[in-house]
Order: C-alpha cells, then structure tokens, then sequence
C-alpha cells in the first residue's frame, strides 16, 4: 500500500482501493470544497493517480454504480434545440474552460457512454491543481448520445441514454448546437475536445479549430508531451531530432497526432519540407505497417505517413528492417513491446527511447522494468501512466518518466484563456513542449526524469503559460492581458493562478 502524507492519509482512512481513495476525496469535496482544493493544490503529485490516470479509468467503468454527486454538465440528445439553455441554466455562469466528451474512447477502455462524465471531470481538475484555473470558471461536461456498448445499454443502473449512437448528420448537427451554444454564451470560452472516437476527432478538430478557441487533448496534448519527452531524451543522447528515426505502435489520433507534430517541428527547426519530414516517421497498425502498398484501404488520417517503402506484417520485423531510434506505443495493446522487440531496439541503438504511452496501466504496451531489463538499464523510458522506480545493484534509483498531458493542457489553455485567444494554432504545441524539455536539470535527466517533479507542476505550468501566452499575442492570435505591466508574461501568469483561501483559525 502507498505511503501517504498525514494530510492525504486522513481523508484516505479507511480506503483500501484505489476506487475507494477516489471516491473517499469526491466525498471531501461534497462536505468542505476548500479543504478539497487545497489537498489537490497542495499534494497534487500524490492524489492525481486517484482522481486522473489510473485510477479515473475505472471510476468511468463504474460510474453509474457509484452513486456520486456528478459535478459536471450532461447534455443530452434530448437537449437538442435548448443547449443554449441549459448553459444558461448553469450555477456559475462566467465560466472560460470547458472539457467536454461525447465518452466514446476513454482512454484504451472503449466506449463508455455517459460514464465519460468521469474523464471530463478529472480533467478540468487539473486545470485548477496545475494551472490555477479557478474552481467555478471550469466546466465538465459530458454530450450524451448514447452508446454502442451492450453491457451499458443492459445494465438497470445505466445512467446515460439507452439508445446507439447516431451517426452521420444527426450526431454532427447535435454537435453544431453545442458549439454554436457556447459561442453565443461565452463568446471566448476554451473548448477542451477529450476522448472522441477516432473517426469523429479528427473531423471535430479540423471543422472547428479556427471557429472556436478549442483544441483536441488526445491529439495535441499527447503530441506536444511526447514530442516534449523525445526532445528531452536527446538532451541525454546529445542528438539531434533531426537524426532520429521514429516509430509508432498504433495509428488512431494520438499516433497520428504525434507525427504530425514532430514532422511540424522537423520543418520549423530543422529545414525539412513537411513531406521529407513526415518520412523521418513510421505508423504500424492493426494490419501492420503503414505504407503506400495499402493505399486505398487505409484510413484517411493515415494517408501522409504512408511511404513507398516495403510491407511488413509485425513490430518485430519493422524494428529488425528499419532500425527507430524512437519506439513508441499508443496501440492499448498490452506487451506489445515484447522482450524480443525491446532487445532489438537495443541491439543497434546505444540509448534507445522507448515510450509505452497507452493508458490505463493495465494496456501498457511494456513496463519500465522490462524496458530496463530488455536494454541492460541503456533505456530512456516514458510511459502514459506511472510505473515505480527501480533499485540497481550498484545502489543507484532510476526513474520512470510518466509523459502525462497534465504538463501541457493546462497551461495551454489558461494561456488561451488570459489573451483571449481566437484560436489556438498547432505551433503553440511546439512552443509547450520545447519549453517543458528545458525544465528537467541534468541531474535528474540521468536518473531518468525526464519532466520536473509534478510536485513543481505549478512554477512548471507558469513557464509554459508565459511561453505560449506572448507567442499567441506575438502572432495575433490573442489579446495583451490587462494585467501585464513590462512585458512579464511569467509574473502575469504566476499572479493569475487561484489559491485556495486558507483556513480560518
């Protein structure tokens, strides 16, 4: 069982699981809000697994049989032609930040229906415990269109509508209200996008990025975390991006995502064509690798990365053939990364970098403690949910990185949110994760960190706020703060930041 702080251990007494520890601090937050704030501002890296990743996983699984007091917005089907009005029916009507789910892939766990309440809840909590977004500025909200899931649909204490989900027209017009809602009720709200089914985040995105101040966490927020991870990885290697040959397990929208991103910053900083860059990058999916011989059975997001290069069926073959220097897996397949394809990562790479980032724990492509035996500890690792350290012989500790978007949306979108931002252009993300990739001191790169202690997570978010806010003012995209005197875009943010008034003695 995990040790915990006198603080977090009081309100964990009694709570034996993981489930139970979540549930105990929904139930802190029900009785005395501000103690609940300040336990999340406070003890932050020590209560997120239990209200985020891994544990948010399960309370979304479960969530009509909890019984919990949902803290969020349900818009449903039935809604349609009245979502302007339940907007306006909401408690604390100036709200800025939104996350929002119609709970269609929660994580690697599928189709969840209005379950993906959970999901929506524990993001908009990070933007307050990482970014300092106020409690009563932020908004979860869960677009209920059913589901395809037959174990919901027939379980009596379904909470969601029991019906399948639409498609075509008559679940993108619902979605067209929505949007168009929150436009006319806040005309500069942010618009999280949050685990969308691959078939309709892309489209999403694409439509409404330059309508609206949105951006899609499954796509840039997992891109611009990863991207952060390489470029911290080759602070170790002493490499360039520009030298490394990546390869994705997986190919829905957070792998494509990802290439993208890194071929976007191969092109700014590197010199290369999009094209030329996109080919420094390869995607296996289910079929196996992505190339051009597949053509025309191959899904439409995929296209770009498939390159006139041989087929090969399994992941093994493409590290033996192609020889990454990068391995990363967003394919929720469990062991993906088996001992025999870790050894050949090492087998031509001094330090291979290898990032298992499907989440929960339990779809994990490998674990840190295979990817350190499997590279005799020459492993630089970054997964999507944690894994403990380990202990050498010699006595020295290694650190698994935990590449968690938590570093990154946050801080993007209250930026956003502080200029007022028209919209929020995918350079934005390459300005987030390089500035993330400096923080880490060298020290703690060599034992494996990656990313700064989510300890720090505020001072860390306050940086890449001050990043990205003068980048979005630099180029038009948003509106000098009121608050901003000489320039100090890091004291404007610091300031801008909720704290949780202390209690009265």
């Amino acid at each position: 069982m995990a040790k915990h702080s006198e603080a977090v251990a009081g309100v964990f007494a009694g709570a034996e699981k993981d489930i139970d520890k979540y549930m105990a601090l929904r139930g802190l937050r029900v009785r005395d809000p501000d103690a609940y704030y300040r336990l999340l501002t406070k003890h932050t890296e020590e209560i997120l697994p239990y209200v985020y990743t891994p544990t948010v996983g399960e309370a979304c699984q479960k969530y009509s049989n909890l019984n919990v007091q949902t803290t969020g917005l349900y818009i449903s089907l039935n809604d349609r032609g009245r979502v302007l009005e339940k907007l306006r029916q909401w408690p604390h009507q100036d709200v800025t930040t939104i996350v929002a789910t119609d709970g269609e892939r929660i994580l690697g766990l599928g189709d969840l229906g209005a379950g993906g309440m959970g999901i929506s809840e524990g993001k908009i909590l990070l933007y307050t415990a990482a970014a300092g977004v106020a409690p009563t500025d932020c908004l979860p909200i869960c677009l209920d269109v059913g589901t395809n899931n037959e174990q919901l649909l027939s379980d009596p204490a379904y909470i969601g509508l029991r019906q399948r989900r639409p498609t075509g027209e008559a679940y993108f017009s619902f979605i067209e209200e929505f949007v168009a809602a929150l436009k006319q009720w806040q005309p500069h709200v942010l618009l999280q996008f949050e685990d969308f089914g691959n078939h309709t985040a892309f489209l999403l995105l694409q439509k409404y990025r330059n309508q609206v101040c949105c951006f899609n966490d499954d796509i840039q927020g997992t891109a611009a975390i990863t991207l952060s991870g390489i470029l911290a990885s080759l602070r170790l290697k002493r490499e360039s991006l520009a030298d490394q040959r990546i390869l994705f397990h997986g190919a829905g929208e957070a792998g494509v995502g990802c290439g993208e991103l890194i071929a976007l910053a191969l092109a700014s900083w590197h010199g290369l064509s999009l094209v030329e860059a996109r080919k420094r990058v390869l995607f296996m999916d289910s079929k196996g690798l992505v190339c051009k011989a597949r053509l025309g059975k191959l899904q439409d997001h995929k296209i770009t990365f498939a390159h006139d290069i041989a087929f090969a069926p399994d992941l093994l073959s493409v590290v033996r053939t192609h020889r990454p220097t990068v391995l990363i897996g967003v394919s929720t397949q469990a062991g993906a990364f088996s001992r025999e394809v870790i050894e050949a990562m090492a087998a031509h790479c001094d330090r291979p970098v290898i990032f298992p980032l499907s989440n929960p724990t339990s779809k994990s492509e490998c674990s840190y403690e295979e990817a350190f035996a499997g590279t005799r500890g020459r492993v630089i690792f970054a997964s999507g949910s944690p894994f403990p350290p380990l202990s050498t012989g010699a006595g020295g500790t290694f650190y698994p990185a935990q590449a968690n978007n938590a570093y990154i949306f946050p801080a993007v979108g209250h930026a956003a949110v502080l200029t007022r931002a028209k919209c929020i252009p995918e350079e934005v993300f390459l300005e987030a994760a390089a500035c993330l990739a400096e923080l880490s001191s060298d020290r703690d790169l060599a034992c494996g960190k990656l990313f700064p202690s989510f300890s720090n997570i505020r001072p860390v978010s306050a940086r890449i706020m001050a990043r990205v806010g003068k980048y979005l003012c630099d180029r038009g995209f948003g509106e000098r703060p009121a608050g901003l005197v000489n320039d100090d875009w890091h004291g404007l943010a610091t300031a801008s930041m909720y704290r949780v008034p202390e209690p009265k003695l």
